[in-house]
């Protein structure tokens, strides 16, 4: 592996850099954790976030390390497909302020299975509460997996070490700290971290898109030209198609990739349970106006940087250090100096790469609260009565679960091609959460059987079209390029997923008795106003 940093007082002061961030996050976790019996406090942060500390630790979810890492890396790999599917993830904040964000505020109290069962009462609402967690860790664990397994290779790319023992270390030590940040800090501790994160990420990533564009005059379209010529592709790496190419159809493929995308990144549950935490849908409101501008700005920096990287590195250096591009944004901020390095610039690329650390320890913490909360709440405090204290004890006994299972399963596959996870996730999100969302927050008659095919048949459905693809096997790039049982003959199986999930869900619905159709349009007409026009008060637990 090459090594990234050039001399040693770069890799030293990115190592300490690194240490003070997660000893300060990991302080600012244990001085804001919630009281041992304070649900509201360990659950939504008790509404203290203000709208754009909300929407900053929203936009911190969304862009993940696998925006960051594996986003730059596909727009200098493959141009214009890359920032098409980046652009997307902004539309799906979008689509999330102006048809769910406030509906999620109103119906929900913790989890997202509390707003997926507000219409069931007693024991009705336990199948569909457990069918949530499944698909909630479902979803959520593949996007885990992703970035935790690519956290040894990418410390030992910055800070200059090849050890395949150290780099599992690392990944451990990462594994640990997101584990901590989600037990001890709870909602409002890991906003916090989202918060910060967001802050230097949007900040060093301007400053490097300046410079940059700086190399270039000023003039994008030399940047865009350059990008061209580095990428081997020449003219196709401005038009639609590298990225899909083993597709039998890539345009079709390409608009079917963007709508998974969408769909699926507004209804993944790290993201919907930062609805929970503002104080009023007003608030929700503002919280999504600061998340889409914050989302929007770094997607515009890292189309500059992708194409900085595919300018000034090419595609042989980019793929010569890592074959999915994922180190794609620390090569271009190197590139910037050479090898020779001021105080300057060695502090510019020491913000760099701590943004890149910073972001791979919230996006993990955030997503093992969203599994921990779901466990602790919709199952196993709804199975019997439990005590505040109780409960969140649970919550975090369930978070340390989480997080070992976790690392246990990166571990096993850190040394594979995880891209197909990355797609499997938003699928996952598209074909079973979507659907069930849309159906229980707009549709009077969606019954608690119509829920549980859309739960269980969509994810099932997902899962299985995955298996088919060339992303998985049948393809150099593949997750087992050795292997070959690709059947599907789409890259993503969103095409057929999507529409399984939502059929499935009307299809449960028609079939359910018509007493109990009837007895779910009472119930949802006696909220309805409630739901739709903004709450009076918050949801109760049963």
């Amino acid at each position: 592996m090459t090594i990234l940093a050039s001399g040693d007082s770069t890799e030293a002061m990115t190592l300490v850099a690194f240490t003070a961030v997660a000893t300060v996050t990991l302080l600012l976790c244990v001085m804001t954790g919630p009281d041992r019996d304070d649900l509201d406090e360990f659950y939504t942060g008790g509404n203290s976030l203000s709208p754009l500390r909300n929407g900053l630790a929203i936009a911190g979810d969304y862009v993940s390390a696998a925006s960051v890492l594996g986003g730059i890396g596909v727009i200098a790999l493959t141009g214009y497909d890359g920032v098409v599917l980046l652009l997307a993830t902004a539309l799906s904040l979008v689509l999330l302020m102006f048809l769910l964000a406030e509906p999620l505020r109103n119906a929900g109290r913790f989890t997202l299975g509390d707003t997926l069962t507000r219409r069931l009462t007693g024991p009705t609402a336990r199948p569909a509460r457990i069918a949530t967690a499944v698909a909630t860790l479902t979803a959520l664990l593949p996007l885990m997996l992703v970035q935790l397994a690519g956290a040894g290779d990418l410390l030992a790319f910055i800070l200059g070490f090849e050890s395949e023992g150290v780099k599992t270390g690392s990944m451990v030590l990462v594994g640990v700290l997101m584990m901590s940040y989600a037990a001890i800090g709870g909602m409002r501790g890991t906003a916090l971290i989202q918060i910060v994160k967001m802050v230097i990420l949007l900040g060093s990533a301007g400053l490097v898109s300046v410079l940059i564009l700086l190399r270039f005059d000023g003039d994008f379209g030399a940047l865009a030209a350059q990008a061209a010529k580095g990428s081997g592709l020449g003219d196709a790496y401005l038009r639609t198609g590298p990225l899909l190419a083993g597709s039998v159809a890539p345009q079709l493929d390409m608009v079917v990739s963007q709508l998974t995308v969408v769909l699926g990144a507004a209804c993944l549950p790290h993201v919907t349970m930062r609805m929970y935490t503002a104080r009023s849908a007003p608030e929700v409101r503002r919280s999504m106006s600061w998340a889409v501008s914050a989302a929007t700005v770094f997607a515009l920096f890292a189309l500059v940087i992708g194409f900085g990287a595919a300018a000034l590195v090419g595609r042989r250096g980019i793929m010569a250090a890592d074959p999915q591009g994922n180190t794609s944004v620390l090569l271009a901020t190197r590139a910037l100096f050479g090898t020779e390095t001021t105080g300057v610039e060695t502090l510019i690329f020491t913000c760099v790469a701590t943004a890149v650390f910073l972001t791979l320890l919230a996006s993990v913490g955030g997503m093992i609260l969203a599994c921990a909360n779901s466990l602790a709440h919709d199952v196993l405090a709804h199975r019997r009565r439990m005590s505040p204290r109780a409960e969140m004890t649970t919550a975090r006994i369930a978070a340390l679960v989480v997080g070992l299972v976790t690392i246990a399963l990166a571990a096993t596959v850190q040394h594979r091609n995880l891209q197909p996870l990355v797609t499997l996730s938003f699928c996952l999100g598209a074909s079973a959460l979507a659907p069930a969302l849309v159906y229980s927050l707009f549709w009077r008659r969606f019954t608690r059987s119509g829920l549980l095919c859309t739960l269980l048949g969509g994810s099932a459905g997902a899962v299985i079209l995955m298996s088919g693809t060339n992303l998985v096997s049948g393809s150099p790039n593949s997750a087992f390029p050795a292997h070959d049982f690709n059947w599907f003959p789409f890259t993503t199986p969103g095409i057929a997923s999507i529409p399984l999930g939502f059929a499935l869900g009307w299809l449960g619905t028609v079939l359910t008795s018509r007493s109990q159709q009837r007895e779910q349009r009472r119930a949802y007409e006696a909220v309805e106003a409630t739901l739709l026009a903004g709450a009076v008060s918050r949801p109760v637990r049963e």
